[in-house]
């Protein structure tokens, strides 16, 4: 993901929107693989999984062009916060659900994880689903403002290509300076120097 983050921000036209996508039909990204990092033990769960999903996460908030995070399946633990790190979040009405289930791991969360769940709008259902794992269905995320629309299987992708492409219809440099200062007071401190 870094290489194409990478080429993603190197690329110099000034209208350029991301939108993240899963081919997988059941999954936007069902987070960490839990059997793998068990494998690995607890050690590098905190010493080397931790550290480089963080430095994803704040990249991918940080990123100098517009994103959206098109859910059309299950979007729990890694997989929510890489969709609450982008600007915004369609996902699909009927299945699937987004789900910080860190609590029921019993893992914490890193300070850049709980900066993704600030990027939520709705204090109130970002406290409780941290806290609490709570599992919402598109219809529920958007009416609480965890996703931005909730939409049909068949619409998902087309309508978020079609918002993306008026993203990147803005210029991109006054929307990168937008959208860094306005989560800079929160994010700059994740970001290296270079990058601000």
């Amino acid at each position: 993901m870094h290489r194409h983050l990478d080429t993603i921000e190197s690329d110099p036209t000034p209208h350029l929107a991301l939108v993240i996508a899963s081919a997988d039909p059941k999954f936007f990204s069902n987070g960490i693989n839990l059997d793998f990092i068990r494998s690995r033990g607890m050690d590098y769960l905190f010493a080397s999984f931790v550290p480089r999903l963080d430095a994803l996460l704040a990249r991918l908030a940080w990123l100098n062009v517009p994103t959206l995070a098109a859910i059309n399946g299950h979007a729990y633990g890694g997989g929510a916060l890489m969709a609450a790190a982008c600007d915004f979040r369609f996902m699909r009405a009927d299945r699937g659900r987004i789900c910080f289930p860190e609590v029921d791991l019993k893992l914490s969360l890193s300070d850049v994880m709980v900066e993704c769940l600030g990027n939520l709008p709705n204090e109130k259902i970002r406290w409780e689903m941290a806290v609490t794992g709570l599992a919402l269905g598109g219809d529920e995320a958007a009416a609480v403002g965890v996703v931005d629309k909730a939409l049909s299987e068949e619409s998902l992708l087309e309508e978020s290509l079609t918002y993306a492409a008026y993203l990147a219809s803005k210029d991109r440099r006054a929307y990168t300076r937008i959208k860094r200062a306005m989560r800079g007071a929160r994010w700059a401190r994740f970001i290296p120097k270079n990058d601000n």
